[in-house]
């Protein structure tokens, strides 16, 4: 397929929306709708027995304006306008200003298309272990977040029943499923 135009008809500081004319393999030409922004982490905090209240996770809920709904979901955010650095140090970010959490080690667990039909951004995976608590930083539209630590399995609970319905969670327990270390 090959860009014959491109033009942003919509930006703001997070995203921006273009509309491209492209050319098919076929010689027909199609109009696409794409919505940029920038990659994201998305951080699975565990804690096992050994290190913390057993076998589980932190979770964070908030009030996701789109769906009109609160949401449980993971730790998950992209670097604020302006700002930047190696996805591992986003990661690392994300977890504390949601959760307060610092973690001894992240994992990579895999990155994923988020909606490869509508943007092209990408989530990247991270198994956070080895927690110790620190003041959250919350960002001002953040200001309603939930944090709460769930077993194992009330969180398997919540996914088979859909309290947790967060498509970016529920990839992101995938890839941990596909590394073994679930």
């Amino acid at each position: 397929m090959e860009q014959l135009e491109s033009r942003v008809v919509y930006a703001n500081p997070w995203i921006s929306v273009r509309e491209d004319l492209v050319r098919r393999e076929d010689g027909s030409t199609a109009v696409y709708g794409v919505v940029d922004k920038p990659d994201f982490c998305v951080v699975l905090p565990r804690t096992t027995p050994a290190d913390g209240p057993g076998d589980g996770w932190w979770l964070v809920q908030q009030h996701r304006y789109p769906v009109g709904a609160r949401r449980w979901e993971f730790p998950q955010g992209s670097w604020s306008h302006g700002a930047s650095g190696s996805l591992e140090e986003l990661a690392r970010a994300e977890l504390a200003e949601e959760t307060g959490l610092r973690a001894e080690r992240l994992t990579p667990l895999g990155g994923f298309d988020l909606a490869a039909g509508l943007t092209s951004q990408r989530g990247h995976a991270w198994l956070a272990e080895g927690l110790t608590p620190g003041p959250q930083q919350l960002e001002e539209t953040e200001a309603d977040l939930v944090t709460r630590w769930s077993s194992r399995d009330e969180v398997d609970a919540m996914v088979a029943d859909g309290r947790l319905v967060d498509a970016v969670s529920l990839a992101a327990l995938t890839l941990l499923a596909a590394h073994g270390l679930r």
